[in-house]
């Protein structure tokens, strides 16, 4: 009994870490994973045609709307939902996320 209040507890944790996930628009996606995978803001704007400024306002709301006030925690997000973190980039695949 008191397993499957855990289990259920732990599945509640995730769909609630889904659910945050699930707030971030496509561009907030895109820096996300890039942030995960642990590449620097200036990096970031390069790949996606953007200013570094315009990351540093993505890569915020990001955080806000996660919750997390560390890159750690971010990361911590990505192993507790088993998205590798060397395959941040199968985030909408694996999680049947809208683009």
């Amino acid at each position: 009994m008191a397993h499957h209040e855990a289990s259920r507890g732990q599945k509640q944790k995730l769909d609630a870490l889904r659910e945050l996930l699930g707030t971030l628009t496509p561009r907030e996606r895109q820096v996300f994973e890039r942030v995960v995978l642990g590449k620097i803001n200036k990096q970031i704007a390069h790949e996606l045609g953007a200013t570094e400024r315009t990351i540093k306002a993505h890569r915020h709301q990001v955080m806000e709307k996660m919750k997390v006030q560390s890159l750690a925690e971010l990361v911590s997000i990505t192993g507790r939902l088993g998205i590798p973190a060397g395959n941040a980039g199968e985030i909408e695949a694996r999680l049947n996320l809208p683009k």
